[in-house]
């Protein structure tokens, strides 16, 4: 088990450095971040000083030698336009986002677990193509498309939710209703594969002969063996679920730290972009990790692969 942790440790150090790499590479191809914050009539010397006072004029293998070894410190920098420091404007703005994205996994499963195992067990029936449509329709909804329904319906025409805001349970709803409809059906559908597959199998008709009751063989015995790919899914999935959240937190006005980064990207506010996409590829990988470590405790097998 420690060699596995251990191996998975070390995957997460590469990939967090190879993002921070990446994303510091596109930072400095998008431009000159110093012509967004000197006005346009200043002269070319002040230009250069201000280059030089940001470390813009030295060569890029030196300018992100200087971020990674500060960076490992918890040190990013400080923002180019709020005179702050990076780290503490991203972890300011965190919390929204992670309970977003929560409450988002929450709704997902809330659908897909049950549509999942009613539509495996009915499979080939009106309920089958009707949990099915559902998924593919969720799947082909936009999550901006289907916000901007969401305000119209609940918030302009019958006045029961916010439209924006962040603050209250009724905040959350029709976000996380956005995020949840986008994850639910490929979590529906892997629920049903997995409990179509678990009940053709031998340890199922052992249970079923002994005379158990047919919703503990599903609840104790099918519907456990199902999740461990539906666990590793929603791992991978938490990535896209962030991602959604940009959109998601610009169509509902959500102040996290998705909204943060799209701003400084426009602002080219490389200190904080850089902290946000770095906190939130730990954030992602180490979710993958915790996935992974359940998974391997769950079944033996995939530690020793």
């Amino acid at each position: 088990m420690r060699r596995y942790i251990a191996r998975q440790l070390v995957q997460l150090v590469v990939v967090v450095f190879g993002i921070s790499l990446l994303a510091f590479a596109i930072l400095h191809v998008l431009g000159d971040p110093v012509l967004l914050l000197l006005p346009q009539n200043a002269g070319k010397e002040e230009f250069e000083r201000y280059r030089h006072l940001l470390g813009l004029d030295r060569p890029m293998y030196v300018q992100y030698w200087k971020f990674v070894s500060r960076a490992v410190l918890g040190d990013f920098g400080k923002s180019w336009y709020a005179d702050t420091p990076a780290f503490r404007l991203v972890i300011e703005r965190m919390p929204p986002t992670i309970y977003l994205t929560l409450a988002g996994l929450v709704v997902a499963l809330v659908i897909a677990l049950p549509l999942g195992t009613i539509a495996a067990l009915r499979r080939h029936t009106w309920v089958d193509s009707l949990c099915t449509v559902v998924a593919v329709a969720g799947q082909a909804a936009p999550i901006f498309w289907l916000g901007i329904m969401l305000i119209i319906v609940f918030s302009v025409r019958l006045r029961l939710l916010p439209a924006s805001g962040y603050g209250t349970w009724q905040n959350f709803l029709m976000p996380a209703f956005c995020l949840g409809a986008a994850l639910a059906p490929i979590t529906m559908r892997l629920v049903r594969s997995g409990v179509i597959e678990v009940m053709n199998m031998e340890f199922i008709k052992t249970a079923r002969a002994k005379g158990l009751a047919e919703g503990r063989v599903v609840v104790k015995h099918a519907f456990r063996n199902a999740c461990i790919p539906v666990i590793t899914v929603l791992g991978l999935q938490f990535g896209q679920l962030l991602g959604g959240a940009i959109i998601t937190e610009t169509v509902f006005a959500w102040p996290g730290v998705a909204t943060l980064t799209v701003e400084s990207i426009r602002n080219q506010d490389f200190p904080v972009v850089q902290c946000a996409v770095v906190l939130l590829a730990l954030l992602i990988v180490g979710v993958n990790l915790l996935v992974d470590l359940v998974v391997g405790f769950i079944d033996p097998r995939i530690r020793a692969a």
